[in-house]
């Protein structure tokens, strides 16, 4: 490795941001080399929930998170979980959470996911055109649902904030929710649809596509693991498991384990964790719903898939090296119990768990520092699918513009407001 020809530009991370941002890169003329320890999209991007979710303008916790810490400790399978014996390590990251919803960091907050979420539906339209694959992404739009009549007033607020930051709405009463949805039960009382909003049929073969367009560009992927990196006059080095390896510029987009080479070739400690998700599939219910549907009241999402209909949504704070615990992937399944007319099947259903990289203020990092050689796009917690087409776009002007310059519409997505 030591002997190998200096590479333009190495990105670091083969999830559907890194990909995403190597096919933006190769289409503007650079040579690119990818660089993940997995086969492309076997992290988080495998399981996340395929929600096209641009609704999502709001930040990933509010200030009830503090009534609710009894509970995240207690209840082992609790939709949002923190695990006691990781909780000195996640307190300054919760601390930091907390701060951000003053309100001049809330509205900062909204400001930068709206910005970024505006944009998601029309780059992921070009992106997946611009490869022949459109009818990977059904934008048939998406529903929250809720069974208890005291939740209504929770719901009309809800809405009248997402009017307020020009999110598209409408309210559904139950009938019209069961005319969509036949299958659901009855208690549903009613629930808010986004009609902007979409779900991908398969989000690793979306993956897959991306990474056949970029190797027809000539991009190459490596299965290393990259363990450091400096500053050179000339580039970056990078330390992997195999050897070193050096390239003009680096992109740092490996997610949850960005942190670490990011503080190597910034010099910066980004307060980044994880929120490790879990997904239970079931194959036999492909058919059982027409788009991404929420339960308010349970904190899940359902989402129809080629491969069967997708549970997810359940969040654990246990750090990057503790076990998976699979049995919060089958507590999605009980969570499903009343929501349809008749159970859902779990025959040769399949428990799967994946980090989200998260930040403190629910932006990501989308960036370019160390004189240019560094650009950054990590952070992005359950918006990765999301925002990875414009943050390509993001990345790709980034890398282009002149040495010392840069965007002002990335300015809330900067490595120094840390």
């Amino acid at each position: 490795m030591s002997d190998r020809k200096p590479v333009d530009i190495a990105v670091v991370g083969a999830g559907i941001i890194g990909v995403a941002c190597a096919l933006q890169l190769a289409r503007q003329g650079r040579e690119v080399l990818v660089i993940d320890p997995q086969e492309p999209g076997m992290g988080a991007s495998y399981g996340n929930a395929g929600h096209l979710a641009t609704e999502q303008v709001f930040p990933i916790a509010d200030a009830s998170i503090l009534k609710r810490l009894p509970a995240m400790l207690l209840d082992p399978m609790g939709p949002l979980r923190l695990d006691w014996k990781y909780l000195p390590r996640a307190l300054p990251w919760f601390i930091r959470l907390l701060l951000n919803l003053r309100p001049a960091s809330y509205q900062q907050t909204v400001a930068g996911l709206r910005a970024l979420n505006e944009g998601s539906l029309g780059a992921w339209q070009r992106l997946l055109q611009s490869i022949d694959q459109a009818q990977l992404l059904r934008e048939d739009g998406s529903l929250l649902v809720f069974e208890r009549a005291e939740s209504r007033a929770a719901l009309d607020a809800l809405q009248q904030r997402m009017m307020q930051q020009g999110v598209p709405v409408a309210f559904w009463p139950g009938d019209t929710v069961r005319k969509v949805a036949p299958q659901l039960s009855d208690a549903i009382q009613g629930g808010l649809f986004f009609p902007s909003t979409g779900h991908f049929l398969d989000p690793y073969k979306v993956v897959g596509e991306l990474v056949n367009a970029a190797k027809a560009l000539g991009v190459q992927f490596l299965r290393q693991r990259v363990l450091d990196g400096r500053l050179e006059d000339g580039g970056v080095t990078l330390m992997t498991d195999q050897g070193r390896l050096t390239a003009r510029q680096v992109l740092i987009a490996c997610g949850a384990h960005s942190a670490k080479l990011t503080a190597a070739l910034t010099g910066k400690k980004v307060p980044l964790d994880t929120e490790r998700g879990y997904h239970l599939m079931l194959p036999h219910e492909q058919h059982r719903l027409p788009f991404a549907v929420t339960s308010f009241e349970r904190k899940f999402i359902m989402t129809p898939m080629t491969g069967g209909l997708r549970l997810a949504g359940t969040v654990e704070f246990a750090g990057l090296e503790r076990p998976a615990n699979m049995q919060r992937a089958w507590q999605l399944h009980r969570l499903s119990h009343g929501l349809f007319r008749q159970d859902l099947s779990t025959g040769d259903a399949t428990p799967w768990m994946g980090f989200r990289p998260s930040l403190p203020d629910s932006l990501p990092i989308i960036d370019r520092v160390g004189n240019g050689k560094v650009l950054l796009a990590f952070g992005h917690q359950h918006l990765g699918l999301t925002q990875a087409a414009v943050t390509a776009q993001n990345i790709g002007q980034l890398a282009a513009a002149p040495e010392g310059s840069g965007l002002p519409q990335l300015w809330p997505y900067r490595l120094e407001r840390f």
